[in-house]
This record gives structure tokens, sequence and C-alpha cells, in this order.
């Protein structure tokens, strides 16, 4: 079956890096679009950022732009999220989520584009 394991989440100060990794099983990973939500305490899910089948299209949350740069390394069935100058506010529990639909910017922000998601990893950033 499908399996999505996100890692590499944890508490970290503000202003210092994280970078995820999402592992995938199952699925035919080069095929499809994958995108990164995250989730805080009492607030809806929101889109973070996603990339296109083969890295080239990407696309990120105004409130990440310029900080945070989604990546996949289809060899290893894998995509990341690197995750720089980190804010208190981007304290949440990140997904990872595939689909297998074309890449648009419309589309990929929308978490019922998505079919298959990850257990989600904590990520803390204290002040």
């Amino acid at each position: 079956q499908v399996q999505l394991v996100e890692s590499g989440g944890g508490l970290v100060q503000a202003g210092g890096s994280l970078r995820l990794s999402c592992a995938a099983s199952g699925l035919t990973f080069s095929y499809y679009t994958w995108g990164w939500f995250r989730q805080a305490p009492g607030k809806e899910r929101e889109f973070v950022g996603a990339i296109g089948r083969r890295g080239g299209s990407t696309y990120s949350a105004d409130s990440v732009k310029g900080r945070f740069t989604i990546s996949r390394d289809n060899a290893k069935n894998t995509v990341f999220l690197q995750m720089n100058s980190l804010k208190p506010e981007d304290t949440a529990v990140y997904y990872c989520a595939a689909s297998a639909r074309d890449f648009t910017i419309v589309g990929s922000t929308n978490t019922r584009t998505y079919t298959y998601w990850g257990q989600g990893t904590q990520v803390t950033v204290s002040s």
C-alpha cells in the first residue's frame, strides 16, 4: 500500500533551519505532484508549497516565500522541504501529500487535489 513518511521535524530557535523529508513507497513517485501543508493547533490545514513531476515547477505560499524551498529526488522517492529563517508562527504539524494531477498553481494549493497524505511531523519554533 501507499506510504508517505515524513521526518526531520523538531524544536528549533527562531532564525534556525530544518529540512523535512517525505519518503514515499507503494506508488510511482515520479508520476506525482507533491505538496507540503501545515496545520497549527486550532487552525485549518494550510498550503506551504508544491512541486511538479519533474521538479521544474514549484509554487510556495506567500508566507514562506524566500525562506522555504521544496525539492524532490525521483531516484530516492523523496520530497524535501528546506526551511530557513524559521519563525514562531511556522510552528505546526507539517504534512506531505501526493497528487496524480498535473501541477497547476491553483490546484496545488487545494487539499482536495491530493490523494495520499503522510502522518505529519511536528515543527516547533521557539522565540
